[in-house]
């Protein structure tokens, strides 16, 4: 009975510490919310959306049809018409349209003659939006009337560039490298404040000449390079294991990856000056990995997620590292090219830092 009242005792305490740390009790709610949320709503690996251009060569009415049937089978979105193939295979690369449907300028002829009336070029890096394409080629299309038109086999033609055996590590290892840094870089810096406020540092810190940016700074500076070594081993074991193609400049995949680096130990940093104790560090730390890895299109791809989830998303650094480090390394895009991720990924770095250096200076009032 003694050794009962003794437990009691310790449970009554550790239910009433719970209760006093409201960073962790509201993780305790969150994790599994966010997590219910995620996988019921936003995973989705039935693919829709998927934004297209449309090339029409031939201008006719018969091209029209073709595009609105293929709109109407919601697998695709038309977001661009260009008058030439190579403005689409342009917007491939930069990473604007996934897909772009050409109808040649025999258009009406070929659909008269039964022959394929047209071709597909398609962003093969990632496998489920290549799955979802190479499933329209034998669409009907019921739609064009014609007094003499012999039953078609074959309705498209399909081309995938960039990963035409549809492997799966070209499409993985890149976006793997987004994971691993959100996971290593965040976890870093998430402590570091924190660390050094539970060591008695921090007291030495105030009394020091340093300003608040000049310690956010320095805070990062040195994660970086253990980012760019990650980055060496992981590019450099999937090209010579898993053969996936390094097509873009490693000027440009450097400079790309910097800027996530940089984004999210800026991140971890912020979390550093919320939390109070290191496990809340490493609480709030995975609150933000679960849906980095989950809404980043890194294992489902960014289309068939509902508005809601693809807006939470684009709030992440690593979706849009998703879309740098796969446009560089398998479509040879550069950062140029994929100016509105790299400069959204800057924003979030210097934005990251003001905060955090704000908010360092409020603990020292």
């Amino acid at each position: 009975m003694k050794s009962f009242y003794r437990m009691k005792a310790i449970m009554v305490k550790e239910i009433r510490q719970l209760s006093r740390d409201r960073i962790t009790f509201g993780m305790v709610v969150m994790i599994p919310l966010i997590q219910l949320l995620l996988f019921g709503f936003a995973i989705n690996t039935d693919v829709r959306n998927i934004p297209i251009a449309v090339v029409d060569q031939s201008g006719s009415a018969a091209g029209r049809i073709v595009t609105e049937s293929v709109r109407v089978t919601q697998v695709v979105n038309v977001k661009h018409q260009f008058s030439t193939p190579q403005e689409a295979e342009r917007a491939i690369a930069e990473g604007d349209v996934r897909a772009a449907l050409i109808l040649p300028s025999d258009l009406t002829q070929r659909a008269m003659q039964g022959r394929v009336l047209g071709q597909w070029i398609v962003d093969g890096s990632d496998t489920m939006i290549s799955a979802a394409i190479l499933g329209l080629q034998f669409m009907p299309l019921t739609d064009l009337d014609f007094e003499v038109r012999p039953v078609v086999k074959k309705t498209f033609e399909v081309v995938l560039y960039y990963n035409p055996t549809q492997r799966s590590a070209i499409n993985i290892i890149p976006g793997l490298l987004g994971v691993i840094l959100t996971m290593t870089m965040i976890l870093f810096t998430s402590a570091a404040i924190v660390r050094e406020r539970e060591r008695g540092n921090l007291e030495l810190l105030i009394t020091t000449p340093i300003h608040s940016m000049e310690l956010m700074v320095a805070k990062i500076v040195p994660y970086i390079f253990v980012g760019l070594i990650q980055v060496v081993i992981i590019l450099g074991l999937g090209y010579w294991i898993f053969n996936v193609p390094i097509n873009g400049a490693i000027s440009q995949i450097l400079l790309g990856t910097l800027l996530f680096i940089s984004a999210s130990l800026t991140l971890g940093l912020v979390i550093s000056t919320i939390a109070t104790t290191q496990l809340q560090a490493m609480q709030m730390t995975v609150f933000i990995l679960l849906p980095s890895i989950l809404l980043s299109g890194f294992m489902f791809p960014y289309e068939a997620m509902p508005v809601v989830a693809q807006w939470i998303a684009e709030v992440l650094p690593a979706t849009h590292f998703m879309r740098v480090i796969r446009g560089i390394v398998l479509r040879g895009a550069d950062v140029i090219d994929l100016w509105r991720d790299t400069l959204w990924l800057a924003g979030f770095t210097l934005i990251g830092l003001l905060v955090a250096a704000k908010r360092f200076r409020k603990s020292l009032d």
